[in-house]
């Protein structure tokens, strides 16, 4: 049987299974599989996760292929100039996670600046010996300026949330534009880079990996950071500088980094397990059930349509 539609996951809901039955020629294969390599020439659309990269070579064989569907946001897993040449779609997930994304963000923050971890290590430990006035002292937000990196759905929604807990919020002006972003209820200034970092006791980053932004955080504007600074990250992990932020870390530059996203992953830098200060999740932030079946289905409607308006 020709496969249609090869998937290498079932995700999350009944979103596959329907697809499934409006194209029964469709497999469901884990990744680089001998079942996917088998199916992968006469495929017509693709679903993978992000962390599946594509690449110009695994492409080549598909003759037939019409769409990838990328069980995500971000796209830079995949190749996009190729696939523009050779007329195949790309369909994502944007706008469903914004909530969910921003959420774990802000949960990152308040775990690092109240120390969570450490205080619920504290307790399960059985060493907690009752309050005391110094007690794992952590670090308000109120009055505080937080500079985000993204101007995009992810970015306003977390600055609506610390802008409710009291901090002040600057974005960064990536395209020079000196525009400011409109919040809906206020708008908030832009600044160039070099500013925002230097002003910013809290530094988040919702902004898209590009060219322009790999390595951006790098050890020079790591530097320009106020001493005990803290870097959220739930955009992508090649954005920052990981090794300059663990030593920024170690002799107490940067207060905290609180990370859903890493460069590489899962193969992560072993050193993140060691560097103190640090809140360290498994790229958790669009997991909620909600968000991930609201994916699933944004995504499986964008191949059907891909499929039925290529007429075969």
């Amino acid at each position: 049987m020709n496969i249609r539609i090869l998937s290498t996951s079932p995700l999350i809901g009944p979103h596959v299974k329907d697809l499934g039955r409006d194209f029964p020629e469709s497999r469901i294969a884990p990744y680089r599989s001998a079942a996917w390599t088998e199916a992968l020439p006469g495929a017509e659309a693709l679903v993978v996760l992000l962390s599946e990269p594509l690449t110009e070579m695994d492409l080549e064989p598909c003759v037939n292929l019409k769409v990838i569907g990328t069980y995500s946001v971000g796209t830079n897993h995949l190749p996009r100039n190729y696939c523009d040449a050779r007329g195949i779609r790309i369909v994502n997930t944007p706008g469903v996670l914004t909530d969910a994304t921003a959420d774990l963000a802000l949960t990152l923050l308040l775990a690092l600046t109240r120390r969570v971890r450490e205080g619920e290590a504290l307790v399960r430990s059985g060493e907690w010996k009752g309050w005391a006035p110094d007690l794992l002292l952590g670090s308000g937000l109120a009055g505080k300026t937080c500079g985000i990196l993204g101007s995009g759905p992810i970015g306003r929604a977390f600055a609506r949330r610390v802008r409710a807990m009291g901090m002040e919020v600057v974005f960064w002006d990536r395209e020079d534009t000196g525009e400011p972003v409109d919040l809906g209820a206020e708008t908030i200034r832009r600044l160039p880079l070099d500013d925002l970092l230097r002003g910013s006791s809290v530094l988040s980053l919702h902004c898209p990996l590009t060219d322009r932004t790999r390595g951006l955080l790098n050890r020079e504007n790591l530097a320009l950071l106020p001493e005990g600074a803290f870097i959220i990250n739930t955009a992508r992990g090649g954005i920052v500088d990981e090794k300059a932020a663990i030593e920024f870390l170690h002799c107490g530059k940067i207060g905290g980094v609180g990370l859903d996203v890493y460069e590489n992953e899962p193969d992560i830098d072993r050193q993140w397990r060691g560097a103190p200060r640090t809140v360290l999740l498994p790229h958790l932030g669009s997991a909620t059930r909600e968000t991930r079946e609201e994916m699933s289905r944004l995504l499986c409607d964008g191949i059907r349509n891909v499929l039925t308006s290529s007429g075969t």
